[in-house]
């Protein structure tokens, strides 16, 4: 189950958060493997984001994973996700950053794999 928290230090409305949340729906199927019906979406809006000293606009975000993933897929889901930031959100990329952490083990479905 991939999991994926948006930190984003400015207030969305609701249907900011539905068309973000359906977007990294769409993003996580270049990750071979990964799912839409699988993923699970935390946005943090309205948080106190600091970059470089000043609250200017800025977006952390937080992708986990199980297991290795093909690196040019990690490539490709940065640029497409960093492009949609931008055009939804305004901000530039310089201000935007990705972490993609890849575990072996992972508990669902009351089990330890």
């Amino acid at each position: 189950m991939p999991y994926v928290q948006v930190t984003i230090g400015q207030k969305l409305s609701v249907p900011q958060k539905e068309k973000l949340k359906n977007q990294l729906g769409s993003l996580i199927t270049i990750i071979p493997g990964k799912t839409e019906p699988d993923l699970m979406v935390s946005i943090q809006d309205s948080s106190s984001l600091y970059m470089g000293g000043t609250e200017a606009p800025a977006v952390y975000i937080d992708l986990r994973v199980y297991t290795k993933t093909d690196a040019e897929a990690k490539k490709r889901f940065t640029r497409e996700l960093f492009d949609y930031i931008t055009r939804e959100f305004g901000i530039p990329a310089a201000r935007q950053y990705l972490t993609i952490g890849e575990y072996e083990h992972w508990g669902y479905d009351g089990e330890f794999h």
